[in-house]
C-alpha cells in the first residue's frame, strides 16, 4: 500500500507548499484524519490531490496575512498540516514555509533583524492556530524551510574582528559594506555585503568548520520552551550553488544559515525510540551534489506506538506493539 496525498499552490489561495506522504504496505494499522468529520480514515491504494485541493478534508492548510510581512505586496507563506495514526500513535505533521531576509543590508543592522520578528509572529500564530483549535491535542512535528538565519550582525562581527568596514552609497543610502583587513599590504577584502551580496573570502568556515555558527543560530531558540530538535551535525543548508558541477560550494547571495528543520513538540519528541538500535538520525541529503539552494534535511526514527491507545483498541488493531520506521523530510517548493 502506497498514499500519496499532495497539496500543491493553487490560484484561488495560492501557498507554496506541497506535500508526499508514502507509508508501507507492511504498516496496516495506519489512518489519516479528516478535519471536517473529525474522525480518522484508513488508508487504501494510492491518491493524489492537485490543484485547487480546498475541499479536500484531510489537510489543514493556512496562508499567513499580508500584514505579516508588510514590506512586499503578496506572500506565498503559510503552513499545510495532516494528521495521522501509525501503530496507533497520534501526531500531526506540520509543512512550513516562513519569511525571507529580503536585504542582508537591513539583516546586519541589529538583531533581532526585522525579518527574524516577522517569522517569529508567524510562528507564532502556527503554534496558537495548531493549539487553540477544536480538534484533539496531540504530538507535532513542525519541518520545511523555516527560513531561519544567523545572528547576521554578529557573525560579521566574527568575521571581520580585524578589518576595517567601508560605507559606499548616494544619496544617504547604503549600497555596499566592504570589510578589509587592517595592516594588509593590498587592502584584502574579507567580506563584501550589498542587498543579495554576501561574499567572504574563505567558505570553507561555512562548510568544514561549521560549529563555531551555532552560537548565532538564535531563532529557533526563541520557542525552546515549545520547539526542540536533535543536535545538528550538517553545515547550514543554505544557500548552496545551483551550478550541478558545485554540489558543496554556497552562492555568495547570503550568509550561509540553517533554513530548513525539522522541530519537535516535547510530547513529539518522546515517540522517537531511542537505544543504540534505533538510534535516529537527522542529517541532510545531497551533500556532495547539487540539490538546489536548499539541501533538503530528514529525521529518522523508530516510532514508540501508543500503549494507551493500543490497549483501548486491540480488539481493531490485531497487530499488537510492533514499532514503525518513520523518515520525516523537510520539503518546500
Amino acid at each position: 500500500m502506497a498514499y500519496t496525498p499532495l497539496g500543491v499552490m493553487t490560484p484561488a489561495n495560492p501557498l507554496a507548499l506541497g506535500s508526499f506522504y508514502f507509508v508501507h504496505e507492511s504498516i496496516r494499522n495506519a489512518s489519516i484524519y479528516d478535519w471536517q468529520a473529525r474522525k480518522f480514515r484508513s488508508l487504501s491504494g494510492r491518491e493524489v490531490y492537485k490543484g485547487n485541493i480546498n475541499s479536500i478534508p484531510f489537510k489543514h492548510k493556512e496562508k499567513y496575512p499580508q500584514d505579516f510581512f508588510p514590506n512586499f505586496r503578496w506572500s506565498r507563506k503559510g503552513f499545510l498540516r495532516t494528521r495521522w495514526s501509525i501503530c496507533d500513535s497520534i501526531f500531526d505533521l506540520v509543512n512550513i514555509h516562513l519569511f525571507h531576509d529580503a536585504s542582508n543590508l537591513i539583516a546586519v543592522e541589529t538583531w533581532p533583524s526585522a525579518y527574524s520578528n516577522y517569522r517569529h509572529r508567524a510562528l507564532e500564530h502556527t503554534l496558537k492556530r495548531i493549539s487553540e483549535d477544536k480538534h484533539e491535542k496531540v504530538p507535532h512535528f513542525i519541518f520545511g524551510d523555516f527560513n531561519f538565519r544567523l545572528d547576521t550582525q554578529s557573525v560579521v562581527k566574527s568575521l571581520c574582528a580585524t578589518a576595517k568596514e567601508e560605507r559606499i552609497g548616494n544619496d544617504g543610502q547604503i549600497k555596499r559594506l566592504v570589510y578589509k583587513e587592517e595592516g594588509s599590504e593590498n587592502g584584502k577584502v574579507v567580506l563584501t555585503l550589498e542587498k543579495k551580496v554576501f561574499d567572504h573570502f574563505n567558505q570553507e568556515v561555512f562548510i568544514n568548520d561549521f560549529k563555531w555558527l551555532h552560537q548565532f543560530d538564535k531563532e529557533p531558540k526563541r520557542f525552546a520552551d515549545r520547539l526542540q530538535e536533535l543536535d545538528i551535525t550538517f553545515p547550514p543548508s543554505y544557500p548552496f550553488s545551483e551550478d550541478v558541477r558545485e554540489g558543496r560550494q554556497y552562492m555568495k547571495t547570503r550568509c550561509p544559515a540553517w533554513c530548513d528543520r525539522i522541530l519537535l513538540s516535547q510530547s513529539a519528541r518522546d515517540l522517537i525510540q531511542r537505544g543504540d538500535e534505533y538510534s535516529p538520525v537527522y542529517h541532510v541529503m545531497g551533500s556532495n551534489v547539487c540539490m538546489g539552494d536548499h539541501k533538503p534535511i530528514y529525521l529518522y526514527f523508530r516510532l514508540v506506538p501508543d500503549t494507551a491507545r493500543y490497549l483501548s483498541r486491540s480488539r481493531t488493531h490485531p497487530n499488537g506493539f510492533s514499532t514503525a520506521p518513520l523518515i520525516i523530510r523537510e520539503t518546500s517548493v
